[in-house]
């Protein structure tokens, strides 16, 4: 029998799959890398899985809950070389022979991730040591222990490298939400600010008068990158 118009619109059939937190979290991403944290609702999960709000809070507690199970899949993924992040650096486990390698591709696989998945920066800000970030943070540790790193100087040397990797990543997630916003595109943005920099006075400015060239040029990864092989140089006179 059709269905009379005065019932209201139909809903969309109930999923016949198993419901599980795995999946609840890899569609908690997806939702994440569309629309950002703003469009990670439990309705909006519901809908996409096509289940209800009692078999969803079976698996998860609440939305803070799927931004943390979120956030730490992606860093475990990098840690595990399983993201897709990690795949382009070619080798990024800890597993590596080369202690520098390892930590090169740790460094890269984290602020790969943020680049691709924006909210992750803002969420490492807003709960910092996350479950997930302190397996990171032993990674670096067996590491710098794997360089010879002394006892006395390893603590100061992981704390120095975490903090300026998740520091660029937040940067790197703040200018990626900047310009999502923003009525001009990277290349644009960059000429702006060097235009700007080379009106500032030269007497006092004389090193940021002289980078205007850089700024203009330059990307961001590879700065990053030239800022870990920087600290790689200076463990090395401790080893």
């Amino acid at each position: 029998m059709a269905k009379n118009p005065a019932d209201g619109p139909a809903r969309a059939p109930r999923r016949t799959s198993g419901l599980s937190r795995d999946l609840i979290i890899r569609t908690a991403i997806e939702i994440l890398d569309e629309g950002g944290e703003s469009a990670l609702t439990i309705r909006a999960l519901t809908i996409r899985l096509r289940t209800g709000y009692g078999a969803l809070y079976h698996h998860v507690s609440d939305r803070n809950d799927l931004l943390t199970g979120a956030t730490d899949a992606i860093i475990t993924g990098v840690l595990s070389g399983t993201a897709p992040e990690a795949d382009r650096l070619g080798s990024g486990t800890e597993t590596d022979a080369d202690p520098r390698a390892s930590l090169r591709a740790l460094a890269l696989g984290l602020f790969d991730a943020v680049e691709a998945h924006p909210w992750v920066g803002r969420e490492l800000s807003r709960e910092p040591w996350r479950p997930a970030l302190l397996d990171f943070y032993e990674a670096i540790g067996r590491l710098l222990d794997a360089l010879a790193v002394p006892d006395e100087a390893r603590f100061d040397a992981a704390g120095t490298f975490m903090s300026f990797v998740l520091g660029a990543a937040a940067q790197s997630a703040a200018n990626a939400s900047h310009l999502a916003t923003a009525t001009t595109d990277r290349d644009t943005f960059l000429a702006a600010t060097a235009s700007r920099w080379t009106d500032l006075d030269p007497a006092k400015y004389p090193f940021v008068r002289a980078t205007v060239t850089r700024l203009r040029e330059h990307d961001d990864r590879e700065q990053f990158l030239a800022g870990v092989d920087i600290f790689l140089k200076g463990i090395a006179t401790e080893g």
